[in-house]
């Protein structure tokens, strides 16, 4: 990250200049001592000096104090995942003191502040109470409006204007959501097709075919993300919630996405047991639970995204994503939460007596003494 550096800008145009520093104390008007002390940071010029010294050096005030209010995509990407290990190992507001202390540093700095948007939401539920979690969700709200608002990157408005739906939607805000959202089923050529066909069309037929694996790799990931809400609308008609799930089970297979992308079908496993609970299939909602338990115990550590055999092409785009091919949280997070997920989750209560049932929370405990 960038700092204040009005010192090396001091020493460095006085070097230029090939002055000497009691030449430089001389046209200040101050003491040679007190030159010294700007060159080694023991103190700052008085403001009233900043005009007068970039002036000299023939800079900018900014360029005279090596201020850049802004951070590489780098250092934001190490910078979230530092604070999402400090998340799973600090006291949640002291965490937070530290994100607010660099965003006011950082104040204008849009793709920090998308990315402490989506830090945000995947550990507001770390705070302490209901009220806090509401405060922190509203907070953050309020954060995507100004990105959209003073910001000049389209890109980032819209992934805004996405994370403020979630926002609301976990607000409790539904008429909100759809006001933001809706027209959103464009049935439009998706992207990467007209990409593809345009690389194909200046001979790069391998960026074409790269461009067009990370599209059908794209909408398979969404199909998984958006499954677990699909059964939910489904839990009062059991045949039509069958069939989802065996289509479900068979597109795993297929495409091997438990070796593939696994984090992806936690919340799937999930859904799909409490769904069969609801219609007192209690030996299908384990046999379900034991998938997610096996898989959560697999060797899948360190969590990472990347391709496989088929989708050979994407490990370059997992690379460039804002926050590398890591997830947005720390491996430990995830494991205590994918443990808490099935022990702590009421919806799976009546299980409570069932031996399969105790010895998969037993296994699942375990994971929460697993080190990252």
């Amino acid at each position: 990250m960038k700092e204040i550096n009005i010192a090396r800008a001091i020493f460095e145009g006085r070097k230029r200049k090939s002055i000497t520093q009691e030449e430089l104390a001389r046209y200040m008007g101050v003491s040679k001592a007190s030159v010294s002390k700007w060159e080694t940071g023991q103190s700052y010029p008085d403001i009233t000096f900043l005009p007068q010294l970039a002036t000299y050096f023939n800079i900018s005030i900014d360029d005279l104090m090596g201020y850049e209010p802004q951070m590489t995509k780098e250092e934001i990407r190490g910078l979230y995942h530092q604070l999402s290990r400090e998340f799973a190992s600090q006291p949640f507001e002291t965490v937070m003191d530290t994100c607010n202390e660099t965003m006011r540093k950082y104040y204008s700095c849009y793709p920090l502040l998308l990315q402490m948007v989506v830090l945000f939401l995947n550990h507001v539920n770390l705070a302490a109470t209901k009220e806090r979690q509401r405060e922190i969700l509203a907070e953050t709200r309020d954060l995507c409006i100004r990105i959209k608002m003073e910001s000049e990157d389209f890109a980032l408005k819209k992934q805004a204007n996405f994370l403020e739906a979630i926002c609301e939607l976990s607000l409790g805000n539904a008429q909100e959501v759809i006001d933001l959202m809706e027209p959103g089923n464009d049935p439009l050529v998706g992207d990467e097709v007209i990409l593809a066909s345009a690389h194909y069309a200046l001979g790069n037929a391998s960026q074409a075919i790269e461009t067009t694996q990370v599209g059908i790799f794209q909408h398979l990931m969404a199909i998984f993300g958006i499954l677990p809400s699909y059964l939910q609308f489904h839990t009062d008609d059991p045949q039509k919630y069958e069939a989802i799930i065996t289509r479900t089970l068979g597109l795993i297979d297929l495409f091997h996405v438990r070796s593939l992308h696994p984090a992806i079908l936690f919340s799937l496993y999930l859904t799909a047991a409490q769904g069969y609970l609801a219609f007192e299939e209690e030996e299908k909602a384990l046999d379900l639970l034991e998938q997610y338990t096996s898989l959560a115990m697999a060797d899948i550590y360190p969590i990472k995204f990347s391709g496989d055999a088929f989708f050979d092409k994407v490990h370059t785009w997992f690379e460039d994503f804002d926050l590398g091919a890591k997830p947005p949280r720390s491996d430990a997070s995830i494991r205590v939460d994918m443990a808490d997920a099935v022990s702590k989750n009421p919806a799976f209560e009546s299980l409570a007596a069932s031996e399969r049932f105790k010895g998969m929370v037993e296994r699942l405990e375990t994971l929460k003494l697993r080190g990252d």
